[in-house]
């Protein structure tokens, strides 16, 4: 931490998101930035010269010297990165999903605990205003219907293309089977899913029907091979229907009343979901470091943990329904 109080922070990877982290603890008044790597070096040297930020060329060595760390690398290299650096006992804000598997998800969770470090997961819609204002009204919601579609990723020189590396259900579903668990605060019962490669070796698109042990249903469908973006959230109560677009950052109401159905629109607030992310990350770190406590950011490690189990059950269910009617995808 800096005379001033500001946390030492650093950005390891880069690329679509980790550009955003960079830019965003620069403006923060909390944060002071050590630098940046990215594997790279073109990458680093762009951000670098944009954000007139250091480059630090060993992670490891950048994480030495910070309070606290974004890590936005292929979500297959989470682990090997991110619990080496736990381990110096250095806070971490990774990217979405976790890890790559649950065995993974799990061994950064248990060093988090052992280093006594804020483990923050980077489930960004948790902080999308439209999220808000579902989370305020979601007493007695009994049905749930979520889209979340979109282009596939542009290629990247020598790399896959972003968040190809995991199936969409890891890379896009993953947001909304956080949203729908966080909803409806209880256990599943029971899923039925489906997805189809079309594009890359893992699901680019993918549905699922969610069963909780209240009764409540949850319908699931994500794509990344999409002509038209879309994502967006409904919600069925027992007297309303809410409708969200996340994209918008508006929807409307549907309420019963004496004489039938009032509507109502919702315009939300624009603000910056990570930014908000980001500040969060930051003040459980500064409480922690500041009470010898470790204090619990937003979405922590065993949410993001949450969230991936159930991706990876989801992806199960997919394997085991393909095997048992003999489907097979050509590459």
């Amino acid at each position: 931490m800096t005379p001033e109080g500001k946390l030492k922070v650093g950005v390891i990877g880069v690329g679509a998101l980790g550009r955003h982290h960079a830019r965003l603890y620069k403006q923060s008044k909390n944060a002071e930035v050590v630098g940046i790597y990215d594997v790279n070096p073109e990458t680093a040297a762009g951000v670098a010269a944009e954000f007139d930020l250091p480059i630090i060329d060993n992670m490891f060595e950048l994480a030495r010297q910070c309070d606290a760390v974004s890590i936005a690398v292929p979500a297959t290299r989470h682990h090997e990165v991110t619990v080496p650096i736990l381990n110096m006992g250095v806070h971490v804000l990774v990217e979405k999903p976790i890890a790559a598997t649950v065995s993974e998800g799990e061994d950064m969770v248990e060093a988090a605990a052992a280093n006594h470090v804020v483990l923050a997961v980077g489930h960004v819609e948790r902080f999308n205003p439209a999220m808000d204002f579902l989370e305020k009204n979601a007493h007695n919601t009994r049905f749930a219907e979520v889209h979340r579609l979109a282009k596939y990723p542009p290629p990247r020189p020598g790399l896959p293309r972003r968040g190809t590396e995991v199936s969409v259900i890891h890379d896009l579903m993953i947001h909304d089977l956080d949203l729908v668990m966080t909803m409806f605060g209880t256990e599943v019962e029971h899923i039925d899913a489906v997805g189809i490669p079309v594009l890359s070796e893992t699901e680019d698109i993918a549905s699922v029907r969610i069963k909780f042990v209240n009764g409540s249903v949850a319908n699931i469908t994500a794509s990344r091979v999409s002509m038209e973006p879309q994502r967006r959230f409904r919600i069925f109560q027992s007297d309303c229907y809410i409708s969200m677009d996340y994209g918008k950052h508006n929807g409307m109401v549907l309420k019963k009343t004496r004489v039938g159905l009032a509507r109502k629109d919702i315009n939300l607030s624009e603000k910056n979901a990570l930014q908000y992310e980001i500040e969060d990350f930051l003040a459980a770190v500064g409480k922690t470091m500041a009470t010898g406590e470790v204090v619990t950011p937003r979405v922590c490690g065993r949410q993001g943990l949450r969230a991936l189990r159930l991706a990876e059950r989801i992806t199960d269910e997919i394997k085991n329904y393909n095997e048992k009617y003999g489907i097979v995808f050509s590459r």
